[in-house]
């Protein structure tokens, strides 16, 4: 191996090999990607063991209650014996005991809690012979032993699984900056990308040795083949993740986390609807909003994914940043759970004339008796022509309705990323992100654009800080969104938000418009709501407050994505490259194949 051939690149604790031919892909710019993710993989590690430590203590307290009733010689009264239902289709127990302190609760865990550890395995929960055939059992000091044993078991070090390694930096980090990780196994179906891998563990030494794995397999057959067997899979293609997606979530084990980048943004954000309807399963609409629709498309195709094989998600994270999006979520296998799906989704109204934008959930619940029915969801949310312009909807969806962040996460892997920012080469990009989700309305989907609020008025735009205290005012509450910088979530309906509008252009006059323009029809109606645009306390958030900065430019030029592996760089990848990058490598190849002409014209004079 000639060095001079390859170039060092250092991104954290790593470092890899990059041969100068762009034989495999790296790209600069996911540097924002992975610091992120190992920021996520940290606080994973250490929820991953409160988790565990408290389902101990729950389970060793349930253990010495049962050993003072025996002492007692009360024993279990026929009566009051656990029964315990047929195992489910997807290999979990439900534990209907009555009481939740008998046997029954040391042998299954509700699967609600999102607790799964050693004891279930493969689709088999350990229920005792005796629970199964529904007879009073007492309990043995030899069982009490066992099942102590059971208890104290120490939790396993996480897996992790990093789908598309090509040079294995990624890996590479996950295995030498994020403490307590186990085993990282990185994989390629490119023969030039494994072996480059390989070169770059033995150049990380011994620790990077002893931990990752490389190996040469189709991403997609070789987690099939492998179920829950990671604690943690990372998808992050070139392009489009949905032909791995089914694999994916069969490979997450229980409460595990499975982490997953789209680059294909003109595609999820409305370019190309047919093309997204067909990879994930919803239509995307071209509004101001399209990122965060784009994330939401996303988890909606993941939870689709996972339904299949009775299992469900929790989001965690969901980021844009820079050309891609980019979702952290849990993965759980319960077959009740997994009926709440209809819920968490909804179909988006957009109006063709004004932002005016409506939401229809796809299910709703009724309670009766202590039993929960799961009915379709009323509708329609609108009527044909737009109640504020008159003008028609367009439908998209459908799109993740619920959430699309844990708030306790993402306040927990800020804090870590603060306490730890010189080990992070992009701290200030993914704490300004990161502090700007914290701040976010959690149960708000989607959000409005002021500017373009007043585009349809052809009005002056009123200052972010005076419209956020309008709405204030006005009862409800707003937000930033990290999505845009001047995006705004509220839950304030669309007819308060036109209503704080009519009464700024009351003091704003605008020019007077063709009366079947939208703006003309909004504003000839009177404003139910008098808006009051007095400073509100809470109009800045924190951050804004204390100008903590919260969009960053990019760090340089051309910061974007790079020529896939492979590919001949031309003059036309100068906007992704830039000139002086394109041409020093043209000139470079250009000067090989002149020295490579030279020699087989000197040895055919030779053989004359």
């Amino acid at each position: 191996m000639d060095l001079d051939d390859y170039t060092i690149i250092k991104e954290g604790e790593a470092e890899i090999l990059m041969h100068n031919k762009n034989k495999v892909f790296f790209n600069k710019a996911q540097v924002h990607n992975r610091d992120l993710s190992i920021a996520v993989l940290r606080t994973f590690v250490s929820k991953r063991k409160e988790e565990h430590e408290a389902r101990l203590s729950r389970r060793t307290k349930s253990v010495q209650k049962l050993s003072e009733k025996d002492a007692s010689g009360s024993g279990i009264e026929a009566s009051d014996r656990p029964a315990v239902d047929n195992e489910k289709s997807n290999g979990e127990c439900e534990d209907k005991v009555s009481d939740k302190d008998s046997l029954g609760s040391l042998a299954v865990e509700v699967s609600n809690e999102h607790a799964v550890d050693g004891e279930i395995l493969n689709g088999e929960c350990e229920v005792p012979e005796e629970i199964k055939k529904d007879k009073p059992c007492s309990i043995s000091k030899e069982a009490m032993k066992t099942t102590e044993r059971k208890v104290q078991r120490e939790l396993e070090p996480p897996r992790v699984l990093e789908a598309l390694s090509a040079s294995g930096l990624r890996a590479l980090r996950y295995a030498r900056e994020v403490e307590g990780i186990g085993q990282v196994v990185a994989l390629d179906n490119d023969k030039a990308s494994v072996e480059a891998c390989g070169r770059n563990i033995k150049f990380n030494g011994s620790v990077a040795i002893s931990k990752v794995e490389s190996h040469l397999a189709d991403a997609r057959v070789y987690m099939l083949t492998h179920p829950k067997e990671f604690d943690m899979v990372d998808l992050d293609p070139y392009g489009s993740p949905s032909i791995f997606l089914d694999s994916a979530v069969q490979s997450v084990a229980d409460g595990g986390l499975l982490m997953c980048t789209a680059t294909d943004m003109a595609v999820l954000c409305g370019g190309n609807g047919e093309v997204c309807y067909s990879k994930y399963g919803s239509y995307p609409l071209r509004g101001k909003y399209c990122h965060e629709m784009a994330l939401r498309i996303l988890l909606a195709c993941i939870e689709s994914h996972a339904n299949r094989y009775k299992r469900y998600i929790v989001p965690v994270l969901s980021v844009r940043m820079d050309f891609y999006i980019r979702v952290f979520v849990r993965v759980y296998s319960s077959a009740s759970a997994m009926k709440n799906t209809p819920l968490k989704l909804s179909y988006v109204y957009q109006c063709i004339g004004c932002d005016s934008f409506h939401l229809q959930p796809i299910g709703r619940t009724i309670s009766k008796n202590n039993s929960v029915r799961y009915m379709p969801g009323f509708g329609p949310a609108v009527a044909q022509e737009c109640s504020d312009c008159g003008k028609k909807f367009s439908m998209g969806g459908p799109i993740w309705f619920a959430p699309i962040h844990d708030q306790e996460w993402v306040t927990s892997i800020l804090e870590g990323v603060k306490s730890m920012k010189d080990r992070y080469p992009a701290y200030d990009h993914i704490s300004a992100v990161l502090t700007t989700i914290s701040e976010e309305l959690p149960d708000v989907p989607l959000f409005l654009s002021l500017h373009n609020l007043c585009a349809t008025l052809k009005c002056t735009s009123p200052q972010a800080v005076i419209f956020r205290s309008a709405v204030i005012n006005a009862g409800y509450r707003i937000s930033g969104t990290h999505v845009n910088p001047l995006g705004l979530k509220s839950d304030a309906p669309m007819d308060v938000i036109w209503d704080i509008m009519r009464c700024w252009v009351k003091i704003h006059p605008v020019k007077a418009q063709a009366p079947d323009q939208p703006g003309s029809v909004i504003l000839a109606k009177e404003p139910v709501l008098q808006a009051n645009f007095a400073r509100a306390v809470a109009s800045l958030s924190k951050a804004q407050a204390k100008k903590v900065a919260r969009f960053l430019p990019n760090p340089e030029r051309h910061w974007g994505p790079k020529v896939r592996a492979g590919r001949q760089i031309t003059s036309k990848h100068v906007s992704l490259l830039g000139p002086e990058a394109v041409n020093g490598h043209l000139n470079h190849e250009n000067g090989e194949e002149t020295e490579a002409k030279r020699q087989k014209t000197e040895e055919t004079e030779a053989s004359m």
